[in-house]
C-alpha cells in the first residue's frame, strides 16, 4: 500500500519554481532518507506533505487520501526547523494539549509516557522556555511520537540533540518501523539516515535526481549518491 503518492508537484516562491514537477511513491512501512543540499527543496516538500504549505501544481495524498483532511492529518507526526511547542506551557501541558488535539482516550497517561520515555519527567512541571535547545528537541520528539502517527516526516531531527538523545531518537525509529509505519527522514548528517533507510531519494535543485532502495555502496560511501547523481 502506498503510504505517500507526490504526482507531478510544483512549486513557486514568486516566479522561483522550489520544487520541479517531482513525482515519488512511498510505500507504507518504508524509510526514505529524503537528501540534498541546502536549498535543493526538501523542507518545502516536507511542509507539503505535512499540510504545511500547499504546492503550487500537482498533488500529494497520504494514504490515498488528501493531506489536509483531518483523519490524514491526524495520522501524520511532523518535526520540522520549528520545534513546534508553546514556550508559556510547561512539558507536561505542552503534551496534553497535543493530546487533547488528537483526541487521545487518554491523553494525560501518554503525556507521561512520552515525558518518561525522552527523559523529561523531572521537569515535566517546569516551563518550556526555561529549557536549553536540546531539552526543548527532545519535547519536540515526544510531541511527534505521542498520537502514534504511521507517518512520520522529519526535518533535520538530529540537530541540537546530544549522543545520547540521537541514540533514543533512532530507537524510536527503528521501533515504528519494526510496527510497519513509514518514515521520511530529512538530514544532512548522511550516515545516520543512511543506515535506518530503505530508500533514498536526493533533491538536487528542485528536481527529483535519484530514487530507489537504499544500497550497500550508498551506506559504505554516503558521498557516492552526490558525486553519481547532483548536477555539477
Amino acid at each position: 500500500m502506498s503510504a505517500v503518492a507526490v504526482r507531478r508537484l510544483w512549486k513557486f516562491f514568486g516566479d522561483f519554481p522550489v520544487l520541479r514537477d517531482i513525482s515519488l511513491t512511498v510505500d507504507a512501512g518504508q524509510c526514505l532518507a529524503l537528501l540534498g543540499r541546502n536549498g535543493a527543496g526538501k523542507t518545502t516538500l516536507l511542509r507539503i506533505l505535512g499540510g504545511l504549505s500547499l504546492p503550487t501544481k500537482g498533488e500529494a495524498e497520504i494514504f490515498t487520501h488528501r493531506v489536509r483532511d483531518p483523519a490524514t492529518r491526524r495520522r501524520i507526526g511532523v518535526l520540522g526547523h520549528g520545534i513546534g511547542v508553546y514556550d508559556e506551557l510547561t512539558a507536561f501541558e505542552n503534551l496534553m494539549l497535543f493530546g487533547k488535539l488528537y483526541e487521545l482516550p487518554d491523553p494525560r497517561r501518554a503525556a507521561l509516557e512520552w515525558l518518561e520515555r525522552t527523559s523529561l519527567s523531572q521537569v515535566g512541571d517546569s516551563r518550556v522556555r526555561e529549557f536549553s535547545r536540546g531539552m526543548r528537541q527532545r519535547l519536540a520528539v515526544a510531541r511527534t511520537f505521542l498520537h502514534d502517527p504511521d507517518l512520520l516526516l522529519l526535518d533535520e531531527p538530529f540537530t541540537s540533540l546530544d549522543d545520547r538523545a540521537i541514540a533514543l531518537l533512532q530507537d524510536l525509529l527503528r521501533g515504528v518501523l519494526a510496527k510497519g509505519k513509514t518514515v521520511i527522514l530529512s538530514t544532512h548528517q548522511l550516515r545516520e539516515a543512511l543506515e535506518l533507510a530503505t530508500h533514498v531519494a536526493l533533491v538536487d535543485r528542485g528536481k527529483l535526481a535519484h530514487a530507489g532502495p537504499r544500497t550497500p555502496d550508498m551506506l559504505e560511501d554516503p558521498g557516492w549518491l552526490y558525486r553519481t547523481y547532483s548536477q555539477k
